[in-house]
């Protein structure tokens, strides 16, 4: 800009000058001129380097769908409980005398747990008995009378009343007897009853009672309970809907189903740790859960070393069936569109892409089953999906899914 005012100078100073001022001011001008054109060329060079360069096809990795043989297996969580519970308590009235177990420990059926007080049921057994002895002492008289009287009756020596008497004197004195063993077998009972004793083998948690208590027969509040833990059941919960998908695939034919395979079940511990011992699904209630709208299925696991507690939270394992053509695309090849449905961008034959709709079934590792939308061969895009759009001609890489 300054060259451009110092030749717009010159020129104006050509009005007042001649002779060798004129010469000077042309040799200037003519140096001006030849400024204006190298500064041309170096625009016209730089104009030349910024120019785009032309369009590259994008590159994509793609991954081939292939279907291939896969165990499907359903996570259920559930709560162990025992597998037999006995609620300790006591038949009979009294005092407890003593405690014979420690809390916590595992007893054997049979085992005595608490003694009460045997004294006073002692007392009724004796004299049940004695009752028992004076009933039967007075059988014999009474059968002779009667055996008497049978023959005299015959011969007119009594009258048949006298006889009828003497029948139902004998009769009344063996009921008398009968009554008095019923009454003996009672307080004989009752006297059994006074060592509480547990009817299953298992672990015996705390006491809610101690020495000295007053009990009272059947009452409600245990004063123990006896859990059994080896074997052990878990209770699973599963949604109906699960279970009428599951039927549905079995019957189309989607899913081979094994009655075997499907009747083992794997546990994973509350901090995920796999359980060492396999279980056995025993059944699947008949019934749904209205305010869950889930059925329950019992699975039987061994417990040989008590890690198992009542109550405690797990997660199963069961298998549901097996699919011999699944097809898998890795998770990074799946998108969801605005309505949130999941999409695929497949190149097709000609080397464009296109948008598939899919239905997923699971995620298994890092990988979606795909049960509609794909079929064997596609070439599905897992790298450089923000590059390309539906309908652009792209470059395929094939990617390992395994690298994945």
């Amino acid at each position: 800009m300054q060259d451009k005012n110092r030749c717009q100078d010159h020129f104006q100073a050509l009005s007042f000058s001649s002779g060798e001022k004129n010469y000077s001011f042309f040799k200037r001008w003519s140096r001006c001129l030849a400024g204006f054109g190298v500064m041309a060329v170096i625009v016209s060079a730089a104009a030349c380097k910024t120019a785009p360069p032309p369009p590259q096809t994008p590159e994509v990795g793609v991954v081939t769908v292939a279907p291939e043989r896969t165990v499907l297996t359903a996570e259920l969580p559930g709560r162990t409980s025992s597998f037999l519970v006995a609620e300790i308590r006591p038949q009979v009235n009294g005092i407890i005398q003593k405690r014979l177990f420690t809390e916590g420990a595992d007893v054997n059926a049979g085992t005595t747990l608490y003694q009460i007080d045997p004294a006073p049921y002692k007392a009724a057994y004796e004299q049940a008995k004695a009752a028992l002895a004076v009933a039967e002492a007075k059988v014999p008289s009474a059968r002779a009378r009667a055996d008497r009287f049978q023959k005299l009756v015959a011969i007119k020596a009594v009258g048949e009343q006298d006889y009828d008497d003497a029948v139902t004197a004998l009769k009344s004195a063996e009921a008398g007897v009968a009554s008095a063993k019923a009454a003996m077998e009672n307080a004989r009972i009752n006297l059994e009853y006074t060592p509480i004793k547990s009817p299953i083998s298992g672990r015996i948690g705390r006491s809610s009672v101690t020495v000295g208590a007053l009990v009272n027969a059947y009452q409600g509040a245990p004063l123990a309970v006896v859990q059994q833990m080896d074997p052990i059941y878990v209770d699973l919960i599963q949604s109906s809907a699960e279970v009428l998908r599951l039927q549905q695939k079995i019957k189309s034919g989607r899913l081979k189903h094994d009655k075997t395979a499907w009747n083992k079940v794997k546990l994973l511990l509350e901090d995920g740790t796999p359980y060492s011992h396999d279980g056995t699904l025993q059944f699947r209630d008949v019934t749904v859960d209205p305010t869950t709208g889930s059925v329950t299925l019992r699975a039987v696991f061994p417990n040989p070393d008590k890690i198992l507690l009542p109550g405690t939270f797990v997660r199963a394992i069961v298998e549901e069936g097996v699919n011999e053509n699944a097809l898998f695309v890795p998770q990074q090849g799946v998108t969801r569109d605005t309505k949130g449905n999941p999409t695929a961008m497949v190149v097709n034959k000609e080397g464009k892409v296109e948008v598939r709709l899919l239905e997923v079934d699971r995620a298994i590792g890092d990988k979606w089953l795909v049960t509609k939308g794909l079929v064997a061969g596609d070439r599905v895009i897992v790298e450089g999906i923000l590059r390309v759009r539906p309908g652009a001609s792209v470059k395929v890489v094939s990617v390992d899914a395994v690298k994945e």
